[in-house]
């Protein structure tokens, strides 16, 4: 069997974004796509990944593929297969990385052994695909062992790096030259921030390219109040109420689905039509500290408002590429229940649904536009851009100043930083001082909407990667 999967990626016209450009972001962006589609005649751009489902790689190529074949250029893409060991020491890189034991195991020559026997053999297997002008982007440790093999084609090839840490300590430096060796031959390297870029790499070689959001997918379209309210009723997520609209959402292609699927709640009451909610949304994963944000509205929040929280991810079974998705939402539990009663009363725990991609997206979008204030407590990420998202639909956003949340936030101004990650009584306070003063929380969420508006759409990525790409092709 093929360790190779496609995945169908559908065209979209790029034209639809003429309604949230200035005209003069529209004109460079047009420019650059009619320079791509000359450059890429004949050719195919190839993007490879671990997964298909869940996590912000999978999201980003969902949406901006559709509007690269949009521009006249043959995009595909393709998910390696791999098997528990494999991921299990990906996933150990992958904390590494961002500076994090995980599972307090150093990197090991076993772990490149099973690492390599999966690279090469996937790298192998593209390489038999690809044609001789092709351009090829491989995405994140996983891939990164393929990039040898696939460069002895002749073909360009670049890496795109979508993790990373500001300070690097010495996990994150191991788990780099873990890494070099594969990458350092490769013809450009992507990073999401320039801070991410490593020691020992061609600075020549070396692109910055912020990660963007897609106004017009099913996390982001505009949805009124309405249909917020019958897409979380019917998701199990909020308490139904009587119903003016159809649970239904629009999907990429603009048609409508109706909601199908019910998540699965650990709670003990319902979010009501008229609670206040703070809400995170990210993978059940330790960087995303769910356990600290339960404790941070405990002692900063509960006590001083009667808002509710909820944190929602992924259903665990459906995300391929992160084995301890299961035991970060058994901790998470395990730390509700720990909760006195009448607090935990008001904590819910969410798992979306992953059967329709973008079912569970629009499940997202609705969350996030209930929600009085949407916070992202990280103690490591790549960029973050769940922020971006709840910033689109003008919300403030209490989050970490760290990696990419702290390009995308400006302090004050278009949502509040938390300096310290591990300080659940001030991030208690600052989603606190938002909840009482809706005033100050709706000017900043206006102010965060135009800062997205400006620096983080899809248009402002895609030119950013095909004047890359094309410099190669060329």
């Amino acid at each position: 069997m093929s360790g190779l999967t496609d995945v169908p990626v559908e065209t979209l016209s790029p034209d639809r974004y003429r309604t949230v450009l200035t005209e003069e972001q529209w004109g460079a962006f047009a420019e650059g796509a009619e320079r791509a589609r000359r450059l890429f005649a004949g050719r195919t751009l190839w993007m490879v990944n671990s997964t298909e489902r869940g996590g912000g790689v999978a999201e980003m190529l969902n949406t901006l593929l559709p509007y690269v074949r949009g521009a006249g250029v043959d995009a595909r893409w393709v998910v390696i297969a791999g098997d528990a060991e494999f991921f299990r020491v990906t996933k150990r890189i992958h904390n590494h990385l961002h500076g994090a034991a995980g599972d307090a195991a150093a990197l090991t020559g076993e772990d490149r052994r099973i690492y390599e026997a999966t690279t090469l053999a996937r790298g192998g297997e593209l390489a038999e695909r690809i044609g001789p002008r092709d351009v090829v982007v491989l995405h994140d440790p996983q891939t990164a062992g393929m990039l040898p093999t696939v460069q002895r084609t002749g073909v360009p090839v670049v890496w795109r790096c979508h993790v990373g840490v500001d300070m690097p300590n010495q996990l994150a430096r191991d788990a780099w030259r873990f890494l070099l060796p594969y990458i350092t031959g490769a013809d450009a390297v992507v990073f999401s921030r320039k801070a991410f870029a490593w020691d020992g790499l061609d600075p020549d070689r070396v692109a910055v390219i912020p990660p963007s959001i897609d106004p017009f997918s099913p996390k982001n379209y505009e949805m009124p109040s309405e249909s917020v309210a019958a897409i979380l009723g019917a998701a199990g997520l909020c308490e139904p109420v009587a119903a003016t609209v159809p649970a239904e959402f629009v999907r990429l292609r603009g048609d409508t689905a109706p909601i199908v699927h019910r998540a699965v709640m650990t709670e003990q009451t319902r979010v009501g039509p008229e609670t206040q909610l703070v809400l995170q949304v990210s993978r059940w994963d330790r960087l995303k500290d769910p356990v600290g944000v339960i404790r941070g509205f405990h002692h900063g929040v509960a006590a001083r408002c009667d808002a509710h929280l909820m944190l929602a991810g992924p259903s665990v079974g459906e995300v391929a590429d992160d084995p301890e998705g299961a035991e970060v939402l058994a901790e998470t539990e395990q730390a509700w229940r720990a909760l006195p009663v009448d607090v935990r009363a008001r904590v819910h725990l969410a798992s979306l649904p992953m059967d329709d991609d973008e079912e569970n997206a629009a499940m997202v979008n609705a969350l996030q536009r209930r929600a009085a204030v949407v916070v992202q407590k990280s103690l490591a990420e790549g960029f973050g851009l769940t922020v971006a998202e709840a910033m689109w639909k003008g919300r403030a956003v209490v989050a970490s100043r760290i990696a990419g949340i702290q390009d995308q936030i400006e302090d004050g101004v278009t949502g509040l930083l938390l300096d310290d990650p591990t300080d659940v009584e001030t991030f208690g306070a600052l989603v606190c001082g938002l909840l009482l003063d809706p005033v100050a929380a709706r000017r900043m969420g206006e102010a965060a909407q135009r800062r997205v508006r400006e620096r983080f759409l899809g248009t402002r990525h895609l030119l950013q990667y095909l004047d890359l790409l094309c410099s190669l092709a060329s």
